[in-house]
């Protein structure tokens, strides 16, 4: 039997429409109110962002972390990404203080580092962290590497930041970084994704929700 072919006009064009619409359908997929209320946001975002309502079995956080993590942004904190993909996807006109997006991958002394040291580059890029880490909102969303390094310089005393988002993606290190920062976090707060799913568009989803949708410490 034929089947009717739709008119390429036949589609919602509101943004704002399509805005709602997302959200509602994200809200009726995935069971996003047994959250509490201070993940919610994130995780309606993670999950508008990459399409897999799944994602919300695999979500691991300290419940503090949205939380945390917003307060830093409203204090003017800077935001530590371990990509250019992640600093490009966060909306700059949703930061509260205008607070810098840093990424040294791509710093000279990053490179010397990475073959000095004979690691990633990502992994050297950590180290230039150093100065900025105090209180800050660190989102990483492509290099199990940069993960791994974190949680080796936050252990050899750098400064610690006010929330990790750790969201690298891959099949070689990813899961197991992850599963590093749940078990060596040390009182941080996080929030991270289990397996091998990630991304930089994740992670910068993560910091957009932070930034548009600020909680409380009664929320819970």
């Amino acid at each position: 039997m034929d089947r009717p072919t739709p008119s390429v006009s036949q589609y919602l064009k509101d943004p704002d429409a399509i805005y709602e619409a997302s959200f509602a359908a994200i809200r009726k997929a995935a069971p996003v109110d047994r959250l509490p209320v201070s993940v919610q946001p994130l995780a309606v975002r993670l999950i508008h962002c990459c399409g897999m309502p799944d994602i919300l079995d695999d979500l691991a956080y300290v419940v503090e972390g949205p939380t945390a993590g917003s307060n830093a942004l409203a204090a003017g904190k800077p935001v530590l990404v371990d990509a250019n993909m992640v600093a490009a996807g966060i909306t700059k006109r949703f930061l509260p203080e205008q607070n810098q997006v840093i990424c040294t991958l791509d710093h000279d002394e990053t490179r010397k580092r990475a073959k000095s040291l004979g690691t990633t580059r990502s992994a050297a890029a950590v180290d230039l962290w150093w100065q900025h880490l105090e209180g800050a909102v660190v989102a990483i969303g492509n290099a199990p590497t940069a993960l791994f390094r974190l949680l080796e310089i936050i252990e050899d005393g750098a400064p610690r930041p006010a929330l990790i988002l750790g969201l690298p993606v891959g099949f070689v290190g990813a899961a197991e970084s992850k599963e590093a920062l749940i078990e060596r976090a040390d009182g941080i707060p996080y929030v991270t994704l289990r397996g091998r799913r990630g991304g930089s568009a994740l992670a910068a989803a993560a910091v957009n929700a932070l930034a548009l949708h600020p909680t409380t410490p009664g929320d819970s």
